[in-house]
């Protein structure tokens, strides 16, 4: 078992150009963490989460900008052998986390109809943004990571009608002066799994009840495990495919739309169309 100091190490020696570079490079590029800020670590309990959290804890002890930041860990109703393990993770990690409860998986787990997981993820997020305001901060990370961000652009695409990506931040629509960031936005989540598995890490996955019944691997109606697999088998024709994907929300060809959406108000090409004017 590894202290918590070579794994910290491993970050910037080991796993410098797949974790640590990318992960500043999308705290430069998005300027997700400025002077001053207060930021709330958001601990689920899974790698990308613990590993967010020890980015920022060397961000934080030897990067250029001052700020604070706190490690928070939502329970919203893990059995005890979850939370335990949420909490050695935490000790050999050397995360100085604070706890509190909500009863979240009792309110989701009673819906009849369909998965409780959208409804599950929004509530959380309230009840992090809520707390984290509670103790002064002002924004909160999320262990989000590149292949969400090209996962949930196709999920929009196949299954939503629309196109739109995960942003790498987001004020808050309902909580004053807070932001969401997303500091691991530009790592792989196979580049997370190889950290986890060199310093001898097990993690949490999904603990909630409902896929203690509906175990993820095996879920067959999971859209976003088949968008996964869909993006596994393109990226072995090609590997640039999966950079393609999330380049594509960058070089947007507003000319070539028929329709297209901006501060709420919708657009169609044949406004401007017989003026031959560019939108």
């Amino acid at each position: 078992m590894k202290n918590y100091k070579e794994i910290q190490r491993s970050i910037i020696v080991r796993f410098r150009k797949e974790i640590w570079r990318p992960f500043t490079k999308a705290i430069r590029d998005y300027e997700l963490i400025k002077e001053g800020d207060k930021v709330a670590v958001c601990i689920s309990g899974g790698k990308d989460s613990f590993l967010l959290a020890k980015c920022i804890e060397e961000l934080k002890e030897h990067g250029k900008v001052n700020f604070d930041a706190k490690y928070i860990v939502m329970d919203p109703g893990y059995n005890k052998e979850n939370r335990k393990l949420i909490e050695e993770n935490a000790k050999q990690m050397n995360i100085d986390i604070d706890i509190f409860e909500s009863d979240i998986f009792d309110s989701v787990y009673s819906l009849e109809k369909g998965s409780p997981c959208y409804l599950c993820a929004r509530m959380r997020r309230g009840c992090l943004y809520s707390y984290a305001k509670s103790l002064g901060c002002n924004k909160i990370a999320l262990g989000h990571h590149f292949d969400d961000v090209i996962e949930t652009t196709l999920l929009s695409i196949i299954y939503g009608g629309e196109i739109k990506a995960m942003m790498p931040k987001l004020h808050s629509d309902n909580f004053e002066n807070m932001e969401l960031i997303r500091p691991l936005y530009l790592v792989r989540e196979r580049d997370i799994k190889a950290w986890a598995k060199y310093n001898c890490l097990t993690f949490l996955n999904c603990a909630c009840r409902f896929t203690e019944k509906n175990t993820y691997d095996k879920n067959e109606n999971s859209k976003r495990l088949e968008i996964k697999k869909l993006i596994e088998s393109l990226e072995k024709k090609s590997k640039f495919i999966p950079y393609n994907i999330f380049k594509a929300t960058e070089n947007v060809n507003l000319d070539m739309m028929r329709c297209y959406k901006t501060g709420g108000k919708r657009y169609n090409f044949l406004e401007k169309y017989d003026n031959n004017e560019k939108r």
